[in-house]
């Protein structure tokens, strides 16, 4: 599996001649290393409806004529606007091509707005996605709970992405505990920087891992990592 983060919480995940892209938002994010046409993905994968997580969904979904799959609520609005989606909800899988996605629960808050308002988009949720026989566990904006440690137990995690940027989501001493619950053999640092509000420094994060035994990677916008 080899995973480039595109800054804030998104990621490009691929395995297998399979491409993915979690949560892009490219357009208006002052982190962003590449635009969305320069995206050529097999999925789209959302954790809720904030435009920080949502921005180009639809118009990378019609550029690669791929599905967007998100809870139900998030999918139906976007498919209103002339995407495929696939809706789903807590709990549950879906499978297509060699990718798996299940959906866990996250805390946080969603809504998708567009010229006609506010939109209810559902619930939050985390990500487990699985190609080429690895799972990246892509928690999505949270607090911490203590039902990570049990999705952790559940599940062989190869790879985590934590927020730690507080204010809207876990801050590093949170993050450093559900990254221990999950388990992961590696952890990055997501949702941070990119904003004043979430200012946070990935490389102490990272160190505060390894005194746990833990890997970290504070990636930069466009660095990969291969797991």
């Amino acid at each position: 599996m080899r995973i480039t983060f595109l800054g804030h919480a998104c990621f490009l995940v691929e395995a297998d001649g399979k491409r993915v892209v979690i949560d892009p938002f490219l357009t208006g994010n002052p982190t962003a290393p590449i635009k969305p046409e320069e995206l050529n993905v097999d999925g789209i994968v959302l954790t809720h409806g904030h435009g920080d997580h949502t921005s180009d969904a639809v118009a990378v979904a019609k550029a690669n004529d791929c599905p967007i799959v998100a809870v139900v609520e998030l999918a139906t609005l976007l498919a209103r606007k002339g995407a495929e989606t696939v809706g789903m909800n807590t709990g549950g899988t879906y499978e297509w091509n060699g990718i798996r996605v299940k959906m866990t629960q996250a805390f946080h808050s969603s809504s998708y707005e567009d010229e006609d308002g506010l939109h209810y988009a559902g619930q939050p949720v985390g990500v487990l996605l699985t190609m080429g026989g690895k799972t990246m566990y892509h928690t999505g904006d949270t607090a911490l709970f203590s039902d990570l440690k049990l999705i952790g137990e559940r599940h062989r995690i190869d790879v985590t992405a934590l927020p730690i940027g507080g204010h809207f989501t876990m801050d590093p001493v949170d993050a450093l505990d559900a990254a221990t619950w999950i388990g992961a053999k590696h952890v990055i640092p997501m949702h941070y920087d990119t904003f004043p509000p979430i200012r946070q420094d990935g490389a102490s994060f990272v160190r505060r891992l390894e005194e746990r035994g833990l890997i970290g990677h504070a990636l930069k916008p466009g660095d990969t990592l291969e797991v």
